[in-house]
Parts: structure tokens; C-alpha cells; sequence
């Protein structure tokens, strides 16, 4: 697509909700938990682990009824969402910020991160696939039980994906000169 003598369109001008939450995303007071490479990981690593669990639960209180199980993500719900706001703020809203109040790299670095977590998510469905169909032949089960848990996970990882690649590929902020 060539977009040679086209003028680009004028965006939409910035909304007190766009300008609130700007603010929010870019807050630097728990900077602490994100400054270093290593803590943004833990962090990502420590919000799959907390929608695994959740999801695990929802499954398994419906697969055995057991219904404390059912109440299990209830619990986890409070440290996914803190992690979730951790990983918004190391990323400075990257995925959650209208089009309209990024700049031109930060727009660039969402379509990198989208596309790269996309092309995980294609590998993920695939494995998903593959094992399925080895459990089917290999394992003599049937697979028609799992269908549901299998879909719902796929979404999850969909819906996820972009925020954890995006905390996992944030880079340092550049350390201040008074700092030195």
C-alpha cells in the first residue's frame, strides 16, 4: 500500500478521560516494582501463574463440582489485578491508551508488541491442537469434554498475551542525570 501524496488525517483531539488516563498510566510512584528488567518479568511471570490458577479452579469446580473451588479466582482476583496495573504502568499504558495519545513509537512499539504476542498465540492454539489430537489418538480419551475448558483458555491467552509481551520487552527507563 503506498501513501505517497496523502495527507494523514488529523486526530481526534485528547478527552478529559484520555487525559486522566494518561495520567494514571504514567504515574512514577510505584516505579520501584518495574525499574529493571528482572522485576518486569517476575511480574509477568507472577500474573500468568495467577490467571493459570484461576482458570485451573474455574475448571476444576466444574469438572468435580466442588464449590470452594468456584470462589478460588474471587481470592486471586485482588493480586491479578494489582499485577495487571503493574505491568500497565511498566508499559505506560501502551495497550490501554486510546490511539489518539500515543505518540508515533509508542503506536509502532503496540503494533510490535500485538504482532509478536499474536504470532505466540498462533503457537499456543497450535500445541492446543496438536495435543488434542495426540490425546484422541495416542491416549484413546475423548476429547469432546475439553473442548470448552481448551476454548476458553485460548481466549485468555488471546486477550493476555499483548500485556504480557509487553512487560516481558519493556525497556529500562534511561536513569536521570540528577541521579548520577
Amino acid at each position: 500500500m503506498t501513501t505517497t501524496g496523502t495527507t494523514p488525517t488529523a486526530r481526534r483531539p485528547r478527552t478529559r478521560y484520555d487525559e486522566r488516563m494518561y495520567a494514571l498510566m504514567n504515574r512514577r510512584e510505584g516505579a520501584a516494582l518495574y525499574a529493571t528488567t528482572r522485576q518486569r518479568r517476575a511480574v509477568v511471570v507472577a500474573h500468568v501463574l495467577l490467571t493459570v490458577a484461576s482458570l485451573a479452579a474455574e475448571f476444576s469446580a466444574f469438572a468435580t463440582a466442588t464449590v470452594w473451588l468456584v470462589f478460588l479466582p474471587l481470592v486471586l482476583l485482588i493480586p491479578w489485578c494489582i499485577a495487571t496495573g503493574v505491568l500497565n504502568a511498566a508499559t505506560r499504558g501502551l495497550l490501554e491508551l486510546r490511539t489518539r495519545v500515543l505518540d508515533e513509537r509508542q503506536l509502532a512499539e503496540r503494533d510490535r508488541v500485538r504482532a509478536l504476542a499474536h504470532r505466540l498465540t498462533t503457537y499456543v492454539l497450535l500445541c492446543a491442537v496438536a495435543g488434542a489430537i495426540v490425546i484422541g489418538e495416542l491416549g484413546g480419551l475423548t476429547v469432546g469434554g475439553a473442548v470448552l475448558p481448551v476454548l476458553i483458555s485460548a481466549f485468555v491467552v488471546h486477550w493476555l498475551m499483548p500485556l504480557w509481551v509487553a512487560g516481558m520487552t519493556a525497556q529500562d527507563e534511561p536513569a536521570d542525570e540528577t541521579d548520577e
